[in-house]
């Protein structure tokens, strides 16, 4: 996830939120999911605004359709703030709603001090990972990447990506230069589903992911790329970089560095990465 986009977690149900304007803006979806385990979020809105004659009226201006970083890259969604949050939780009768409320009140709070200190956003990640298990050289590499992986997006964007199918093609592209395998077929090979697979990555695989993607960002820049086929020949190019120095590893430790071992938290209690 970038600095922009971040996974909250209210009983175990992932709540996606990104910065607009200097708050939290929610993913609407996700608030109903969280709140009702519904399987189909989008009908139970349509059905919840048929209901609610007020909120129908005032929905435009409560949600508004922001970029959201995914696994596949940035895509628009239906996102609200704090205040249009909690009235959209007015029409949701859910035994959850009290403690949904002071749940996000505390996120709310928790984004006000980080505007006033930019650096506990980074402080309260590096944190949480550690309390999942994860030793403080992983958490090093995992952050850099992060920003690595924020740096790359904003250039797609800036340079003519611009469906969440794009990223999925660029993000693949390197992946399987470097790796030899997509993001999907490496979930599948790790056994991961809903999981981030970068989470469940070793130092090796994160090295190489940040190779593939700086050189990428890099080439990029150097050749001022346009329009989605010179991104995917540069995504590729940047790729076999990294995948050329993987090679070469492998062929040394006469092993390869592509694992289906999963980096798992070690204590089963950890708080979730929000």
């Amino acid at each position: 996830m970038s600095e922009e986009t971040k996974i909250a977690i209210f009983r175990n149900k992932a709540i996606r939120k990104t910065i607009h304007n200097n708050e939290w803006w929610f993913v609407v979806e996700d608030v109903v999911v969280a709140l009702t385990d519904s399987s189909n979020p989008k009908d139970y809105i349509n059905k919840m605004r048929r209901r609610d004659n007020e909120l129908s009226k005032g929905y435009g201006q409560i949600v508004h359709t922001l970029p959201v970083e995914t696994q596949g890259g940035k895509q628009r969604m239906n996102c609200a703030n704090t205040e249009g949050v909690f009235r959209i939780i007015q029409s949701i009768p859910s035994p959850k709603a009290e403690p949904f409320k002071r749940w996000l009140a505390r996120v709310g709070y928790e984004r006000i001090q980080e505007i006033e200190d930019p650096e506990l956003a980074t402080k309260r990640t590096r944190a949480l990972y550690k309390a999942k298990g994860y030793p403080d050289d992983w958490i090093e590499k995992r952050m850099r990447g992060i920003a690595i992986r924020e740096e790359l997006t904003d250039e797609w964007q800036k340079r003519g990506a611009e469906l969440q199918k794009d990223y999925e093609i660029l993000t693949a592209e390197i992946s399987n230069a470097t790796f030899g395998i997509t993001p999907s077929q490496y979930k599948k090979l790790k056994g991961l589903k809903q999981q981030n697979l970068r989470d469940h990555m070793d130092d090796f695989e994160l090295i190489f992911t940040m190779l593939g993607e700086r050189a990428t960002t890099e080439i990029h820049r150097n050749e001022d790329s346009k329009g989605m086929p010179k991104l995917k020949s540069d995504a590729k190019a940047g790729g076999d970089i990294a995948g050329g120095a993987r090679k070469k590893l492998e062929k040394r430790l006469k092993r390869s560095i592509v694992s289906q071992e999963n980096y798992l938290p070690r204590k089963s209690n950890a708080k979730q990465i929000t």
